[in-house]
C-alpha cells in the first residue's frame, strides 16, 4: 500500500475514528511518522497534542487541526536570501549527487537574474565532468555567465574566479554548484571546507551563504544529509526538490526544529518557472490539511 501524507492520514483518522481516544493519537503518530516526521518527533507531537486536547477539552476536527498547526508552526523555519546591489555575494550549493543540485543552481540563477540581479554561475562541480556541461548548457539557454575550469580542477579556484568576475563588473551574484560525495565523506568534509574558506574570503561581509539541496521525497535521510554538511561547514538554509502539495514533506519540520534551518525555495517540477520562495503558511496547510 503507498505511503500517505499527513493530510491525507488526518482524514482517513477522522473518517475511521468517531471519538478522540487513546487509539486516536497512536494512530497520528503513525501517520506523522509516514509523513517522514521521524519517530522521535512523531511521537512528541502527538502526546503534545493528545495532553493538550483533553486538557482543554478539544475533540472536534477542526479544533484538533487547528491545533496541530499551532504545535508545528515554530518548528517550520522561512527564510529568502537577499542579495545587495553592488556588492558580492557568493552562494555555494551543496548536497548529494542525485537530489537535483545543478539544476536547482540554474532555477535559482533565473530567479534572481529576472529580478534584475547580475548572476553569474559557478562550475565547481569539478569531480563530474558531466556536471560542468549540464551548468553550462543552462547557462546557454538563460543567458548567464558561467566561470567553469576543466574537468578535475581545483573547485576553490573556480569560486575565485566567478568572484572576481562579479567583482570586476560592479558587484552580483555568484551561484556555485559544489561536488556532493557523501560516499567518501572525509575528502568531502575536507574539499568543502576548502572552497568554504576561499568563498568566505571572496564575498563581501555578510554575503555569504550556504544552501542545501534536498530531494523532499527522501524523508529522513535528507535530514541525515543535512546534518553532515551542517556539522562540516555550517548551513544558512535549505532548497526542497521534488515537492508538491502530495509530498509527505515532513523534512522541512524535522529541519527546523533539529538543526534550526530554514527552507529558502522550493523547485516543483521541470521548467526554471517551478521554483518559488518557500512559504510557509501555505507548506503548514498542505503539510496538515485545511482545518
Amino acid at each position: 500500500m503507498a505511503r500517505m501524507n499527513v493530510a491525507e492520514g488526518l482524514r482517513r483518522l477522522f473518517g475511521k475514528h468517531t471519538g478522540i481516544d487513546e487509539s486516536f493519537f497512536e494512530e497520528l503518530a503513525d501517520s506523522l511518522i509516514e509523513g517522514d516526521l521521524g519517530p522521535k518527533m512523531a511521537w512528541e507531537l502527538s502526546d503534545m497534542l493528545e495532553k493538550k486536547c483533553r486538557k482543554e477539552h478539544i475533540g472536534d476536527k477542526k479544533a484538533i487541526v487547528g491545533t496541530l498547526k499551532e504545535m508545528v508552526e515554530p518548528w517550520v523555519r522561512q527564510w529568502l536570501p537577499e542579495p545587495e546591489p553592488f556588492r558580492v555575494s557568493v552562494y555555494l550549493v551543496l548536497g548529494v549527487n542525485g537530489v537535483g543540485k545543478t539544476t536547482s543552481v540554474a532555477k535559482m540563477g533565473h530567479w534572481f537574474s529576472s529580478r534584475g540581479f547580475p548572476v553569474v554561475l559557478a562550475a565547481a562541480d569539478t569531480f563530474r565532468a558531466a556536471a560542468i556541461e549540464q551548468l553550462q548548457l543552462h547557462g546557454q539557454r538563460l543567458g548567464l555567465r558561467v566561470v567553469a575550469h576543466k574537468h578535475g580542477a581545483d573547485p576553490g579556484a573556480v569560486v575565485y574566479d566567478a568572484a572576481e568576475a562579479v567583482r570586476s563588473s560592479g558587484g552580483g551574484l555568484v551561484l556555485a554548484d559544489t561536488a556532493g560525495r557523501l560516499h567518501n565523506k572525509d575528502n568531502l568534509v575536507r574539499e568543502l571546507q576548502k572552497i568554504d574558506r576561499i568563498a568566505a574570503s571572496r564575498a563581501d561581509e555578510g554575503c555569504y551563504k550556504k544552501l542545501l539541496v534536498l530531494d523532499a521525497t527522501t524523508g529522513q535521510n535528507g535530514l541525515r544529509q543535512a546534518e553532515v554538511f551542517h556539522e562540516s561547514i555550517g548551513l544558512d538554509g535549505l532548497i526542497l526538490t521534488k515537492y508538491d502539495s502530495t509530498a509527505r514533506g515532513g523534512i522541512a519540520v524535522s529541519a527546523g526544529k533539529e538543526l534550526a534551518l530554514p527552507v529558502c525555495f522550493i523547485g516543483t517540477g521541470e521548467t526554471y518557472a517551478d521554483f518559488a520562495p518557500f512559504d510557509k503558511q501555505r507548506y503548514i496547510s498542505e503539510f496538515i490539511g485545511e482545518s
